[in-house]
């Protein structure tokens, strides 16, 4: 059996699981999220607890298990605390803002770049450079942190460019002149 499919998944407070058929519906303070399970994979809540089970015993089905029970796990946890994803920009005149639903990056390049911001997701901008993406979905929260980073990614030589908080960049030493 799937070591993290089989356990459950604790319900808290605040939160609604509701499930019809293979659709899972979770709602909470930080926002609603809903999701298909997975094939081969089924849902109940008992005893406010998701148990997640598996419908065959061949290796997709096991693999799946664990997938769809992650992915509840997920959906209980982002509407419950939410996730956060920081980003630093480093490099002169290198900066971010946010105008409305659209976060506005000076990257070096010729143009401003422009990203429309997804429903359910907050971004604040902290001394022009420290970027916070927060939200209730895990995937989406990654998403949007990895296209804003995909924009300039931290180059090896100086070190410019949009990196995660916790990513550390080795650095590659110049040529040297004779």
């Amino acid at each position: 059996m799937s070591r993290i499919g089989k356990q459950p998944i604790a319900i808290p407070a605040k939160v609604k699981v509701e499930i019809k058929g293979t659709r899972v519906h979770v709602e909470g303070p930080k926002g609603k999220l809903d999701i298909e399970l997975p094939k081969k994979t089924s849902a109940a809540v008992k005893d406010n607890q998701v148990v997640v089970s598996r419908l065959a015993e061949d290796a997709e089905a096991r693999a799946l298990h664990g997938l769809g029970r992650a992915l509840i796990n997920n959906m209980v946890k982002g509407v419950s605390e939410g996730f956060v994803k920081k980003l630093e920009i480093q490099g002169v005149g290198f900066k971010a803002a946010v105008q409305g639903n659209i976060i506005n990056l000076s990257l070096g390049y010729s143009h401003p770049l422009n990203y429309p911001i997804p429903a359910q997701i907050k971004v604040t901008v902290e001394e022009n450079t420290k970027v916070t993406i927060e939200g209730p979905d895990k995937q989406v929260v990654g998403l949007v942190a990895s296209e804003i980073r995909a924009f300039y990614p931290p180059e090896p030589y100086k070190g410019k460019g949009v990196r995660y908080s916790d990513e550390k960049v080795i650095r590659k030493e110049g040529k040297t002149v004779q």
